[in-house]
């Protein structure tokens, strides 16, 4: 017989879901590590605004943008302070602007951008996933800003000769750990090349570099401005000739 207040048979009451909490979001680009984020630059008023608004969320979110002018008289290091945490006079000169900012930066990791790059949303958290990964060193992989097809096959050709060569160049925003660099004594002061010479030293000491998939955007005025195919031959001419010793302040000057 059934019993007051019980079910009867094979009668079931209904069941309450059990709840379904929602795990907290993660925000990807405020784990650690802390960037250090270092720009070089040389009279680039107009372009390194641009960069600086593409980094504005990491710098909110913690990581630090180190803005090294090397002398410019176009008004770079007004605008730097506006988006920047801090702002340096170095020499100019690439290396020893990278080298100034590394020595003031506080930051685990370091991650060097040319003032003309620009950086979409996605790479910042794949440089980030990469370091917590164990990665000592990377780059990413690069699009030229201009969009015509040679410029296109021109990035396809960086992209897979820095694939085969382990060698990054400046364009492609190496990332490297404190460690790693100071393992290796930076970048070396040299006129031209140091991008070179500095993946060559962290490919002998901790490996090959890591790739980040998502696209930097490097601007393509040096190909507009000297022309596409002579552009592309002197930085060939350019390459060969340091591998095979040539001073780098003589390299400079031909690439100036």
């Amino acid at each position: 017989m059934p019993v007051p207040g019980h079910p009867a048979g094979g009668l079931k009451l209904p069941v309450s879901p059990p709840s379904r909490l929602r795990p907290p979001a993660v925000d990807a680009l405020s784990i650690p590590p802390r960037l250090s984020i270092i720009i070089p630059c040389l009279n680039e008023s107009v372009r390194l605004p641009r960069l600086l608004n593409d980094l504005a969320a990491l710098r909110k979110r913690g990581h630090e943008i180190i803005v090294v002018d090397g002398g410019s008289g176009d008004g770079t290091l007004e605008q730097a302070a506006q988006g920047a945490d801090r702002t340096l006079n170095s020499p100019a000169g690439r290396a020893r602007q990278m080298n100034a900012g590394a020595a003031a930066a506080r930051g685990d990791a370091f991650w060097f951008l040319h003032a003309d790059t620009r950086v979409p949303r996605s790479v910042p958290a794949g440089v980030l996933a990469c370091l917590r990964a164990g990665r000592p060193w990377g780059r990413c992989r690069v699009r030229l800003s201009g969009d015509t097809l040679v410029l296109r096959a021109i990035a396809a050709l960086m992209n897979l000769r820095s694939c085969l060569t382990g060698i990054a160049t400046g364009d492609q925003g190496i990332f490297v750990t404190r460690s790693a660099f100071d393992g290796v004594g930076g970048f070396p002061e040299i006129a031209l090349m140091e991008d070179v010479a500095i993946s060559r030293a962290l490919k002998s000491g901790v490996g090959r570099p890591a790739c980040i998939r998502p696209c930097l955007v490097t601007s393509s005025r040096r190909w507009e401005q000297r022309g596409v195919w002579r552009t592309v031959l002197l930085m060939w001419r350019l390459r060969l000739a340091y591998w095979l010793g040539a001073d780098p302040a003589e390299l400079a000057r031909r690439y100036r």
